[in-house]
């Protein structure tokens, strides 16, 4: 296996100029692109219609390019995006190629590899429940056997995206008579992460089944996953799973790393992670190809205390992803970082993960 990681800068939702020229030069073979993560300038929030812009975007310009039509382009392809690029937060998407070149290099400490699956279908009313957590656990067992990645611990990153609920949803519910975890939109958010990332550290036997109920999805946040990555969006209905780690036999000319942020404003947990994919200093910026982070706020920040949680004009997430974006890109030199809100279960509290791509 072979990854090729490529990030594009974007002017708008729509906006695929770079991706072309990338593909018009010979950089990107279209045909070889699995997955897409990107940020888009919506509000992150239920109604942030970017995100499925963004998607409709992309698989119409790649359609033509790969003799699909940009429905089967949907459906061969993770799009994953998240809405919300506060602060110093660049637009962006990270394209990801993968390709088997059949003469698979050996790397006794590992290249980067790249494993996908997708979820069934998640009804309405399962969204936020065990259920949602056992497909979740299901397809990242298959997504760790696709990278061809046998030990967990070599697993780093695990970005999953799936369905919150809708109006549409909820009414949809409603005429079968299936009670929801909660009838608001938004408020569903922590119930789809949380779910989700409880799927995660449970495929990778993380967690054990026997310490997750439904009274711990987005409640018992001393259950977690140290490598999940999840968002959720009201334009999806299925979960998609890219599981990112390091294997021998992948040839690929890059590895990954993660890490831990404490708070919003730990700049050694991003050292830490491009130093667990093996960076140094000497490498320079331009060695870092991607960084991929949650966002946590908190009333009080060492001690002292904040309004990101009191904020009745600016919600909780966005004052996250602008502090944290901005402490990342200080240590990174690019503002271009995937970092989204919300880290149910995908961290001890408070804390957030990161995860980083640099080359080998």
């Amino acid at each position: 296996m072979k990854v090729g990681v490529h990030k594009i800068a974007m002017a708008s939702p729509n906006d695929v100029s770079e991706l072309m020229a990338l593909i018009e030069d010979g950089t990107i073979d279209p045909k070889a692109v699995v997955a897409v993560i990107g940020k888009t300038e919506g509000n992150g929030g239920a109604n942030d219609f970017t995100r499925g812009y963004a998607t409709l975007a992309f698989a119409l310009a790649l359609a033509p390019h790969r003799g699909q039509s940009a429905d089967e382009v949907m459906d061969d392809i993770a799009f994953v995006w998240s809405g919300g690029t506060e602060g110093v937060l660049s637009p962006h998407a990270t394209v990801f190629t993968r390709t088997t070149t059949g003469t698979e290099a050996s790397h006794p400490d590992g290249r980067l590899a790249l494993g996908i699956a997708m979820t069934r279908d998640i009804r309405p009313e399962e969204i936020g429940t065990l259920t949602h957590v056992e497909e979740v656990a299901d397809a990242v067992r298959r997504a760790q056997q696709d990278a061809g990645i046998p030990d967990g611990a070599d697993v780093h990153y695990v970005q999953v995206k799936g369905p919150l609920l809708s109006p549409e949803k909820i009414a949809d519910a409603d005429s079968r008579g299936r009670p929801l975890v909660t009838r608001d939109p938004n408020g569903s958010k922590p119930y789809a992460r949380g779910a989700m990332a409880l799927g995660v550290g449970l495929g990778l036997g993380e967690i054990s089944g026997e310490t997750v109920t439904a009274d711990t999805i987005a409640k018992d946040m001393s259950v977690f996953s140290r490598v999940a990555s999840t968002s959720a969006g009201g334009e999806l209905t299925k979960c998609e799973i890219l599981l990112f780690g390091n294997a021998p036999n992948s040839s690929s000319n890059c590895r990954i790393g993660h890490a831990i942020l404490k708070d919003a404003i730990d700049a050694g947990g991003t050292r830490a992670a491009l130093a667990d994919a093996g960076y140094t200093d000497e490498d320079g910026p331009d060695a870092i190809l991607a960084v991929f982070a949650k966002g946590e706020a908190a009333a009080k920040i060492r001690g002292r205390r904040t309004t990101m949680m009191s904020d009745a004009d600016i919600h909780f997430e966005r004052h996250a992803r602008a502090a944290a974006g901005a402490v990342i890109a200080s240590v990174t030199g690019d503002p271009a970082i995937f970092l989204s809100g919300g880290t149910e279960h995908q961290c001890a509290p408070g804390e957030a993960p990161v995860a980083a791509i640099v080359k080998a």
